[in-house]
């Protein structure tokens, strides 16, 4: 029986640790062994999950991050019992996806990763492997990573420096690591953020595009129950509707509130994710709904709503675009990393990122022509590019091919 180790910061758990739990799910029913290792938090899972470290380990990791720009580079002895684990378990395959979010040590991992025999797959969620701090740089216009990072513009960006910046150091560090494990397959998300890892120090290794998948059972066109509409206060108003795991300037919350300020009559905007501080400062047009982790709540707002609103200033193949399709509802996003990828001409509208005026125009589009003009070739177009049952099998496929090959 062949094993897949994965690790990550979150299992099952906001779209990453979804992802992270279908592909073990779908390797178990293709008779491997599948182990999650993760630092922050795990809900149900199928896998065999590890715990890296405990919350003092994250916490102590995140103070060395807000004080000297170090992050990565805590959680030795947390890193150096899952070091361990992998040394009792051998497993044929490590995937790698998020490993920020202080909870491992990038040096330990990667000198142990560059001395093994074991196949490395590591999915970019985001920007961070390639930079000396920041897990995203469009929103800011910068292209120092291309080169080496110094003088970050960024410091105090996620995850954010109070004091020192270490991104010359940072870049140079990640440089050697990352490049020092031969048997290293990347996988980008979409095809934006391949193009840029070819442009990268990363540009050497195997780099393929597997675009993330989704349920699309679940995410799928629901009728809305009586008793949400009553929650949200929905008659026969046209809604809008905003996702996000939470809710800050670069996903676009001012853009929101601004827009929400000047709503036309009948209309909803929905916003789900905010926390309590933030709906407190809400204008009374706007609704707020609390983040939530069901999936079949996600769905049937997906299909309440006429229209998804996304205006992200950094992003990388944003999840919510691709459920809100999958629910038949068309989207209205600015040109922001892979989102361009997920949206053509018949699902929706890419607009520049601040394009206020954009943004109302191709909403007032889809006011006109109505949701239906837009719905059956919004789920077609989910099926076609993010059913999880094809995406994921990509990965087994590659899992196959590498295992066999280290033989």
């Amino acid at each position: 029986m062949r094993t897949l180790l994965q690790i990550t910061a979150m299992v099952n758990s906001g779209s990453v640790g979804r992802i992270a739990e279908e592909i073990g799910e779908l390797v178990i029913a293709n008779g491997w062994q599948s182990y999650i290792a993760y630092g922050r938090k795990a809900r149900t899972s199928k896998s065999e999950l590890i715990r890296i470290g405990a919350e003092r380990d994250v916490k102590l990791h995140g103070i060395k991050t807000r004080l000297f720009d170090k992050h990565g580079f805590g959680s030795q002895k947390a890193t150096r019992r899952l070091i361990e684990r992998l040394e009792e378990i051998r497993p044929d395959i490590v995937h790698l996806h998020c490993i920020h979010g202080y909870y491992i040590n990038m040096e330990i991992l990667f000198d142990y990763l560059a001395k093994v025999e074991i196949p490395v797959v590591w999915t970019m969620h985001d920007c961070w492997a390639m930079t000396g701090h920041c897990v995203h740089f469009e929103n800011i216009g910068c292209d120092k990573w291309k080169n080496g990072c110094y003088s970050c513009p960024n410091k105090t960006g996620y995850p954010g420096s109070m004091l020192l910046d270490n991104s010359r150091s940072n870049y140079n560090q990640k440089k050697r690591l990352f490049s020092s494990v031969d048997k290293l397959t990347i996988v980008s998300v979409c095809d934006w953020l391949a193009r840029l890892l070819s442009k990268s120090f990363l540009k050497e290794k195997d780099i393929r595009v597997i675009y993330n998948g989704i349920n699309t059972d679940v995410f799928s066109p629901k009728k809305p129950s009586e008793e949400m509409k009553n929650r949200l206060g929905i008659k026969d108003e046209f809604v809008i509707l905003a996702v996000s795991n939470g809710w800050n300037q670069t996903k676009g919350l001012d853009d929101l509130i601004e827009f929400g300020r000047n709503l036309e009559p009948n209309t909803k905007l929905v916003i789900v994710g905010l926390s309590s501080r933030q709906n407190k400062d809400l204008p009374k047009q706007i609704t707020a709904v609390e983040r939530t982790e069901s999936v079949k709540q996600l769905a049937e707002l997906y299909s309440l709503a006429d229209v998804l609103i996304n205006p992200t200033y950094q992003d990388t193949l944003p999840t919510v675009n691709i459920e809100a399709i999958a629910c038949g509802t068309p989207v209205v996003t600015y040109r922001t990393g892979g989102s361009a990828d997920i949206i053509d001409e018949k699902s929706g509208y890419v607009v520049d990122m601040g394009d206020m005026e954009g943004l109302k125009e191709a909403i007032s589009e889809v006011r006109k022509k109505g949701k239906e003009a837009y719905s059956n070739h919004c789920r077609k177009r989910a099926l076609g590019m993010f059913r999880k049952e094809e995406r994921f099998a990509e990965y087994l496929s590659l899992y196959n091919d590498l295992s066999f090959s280290n033989q």
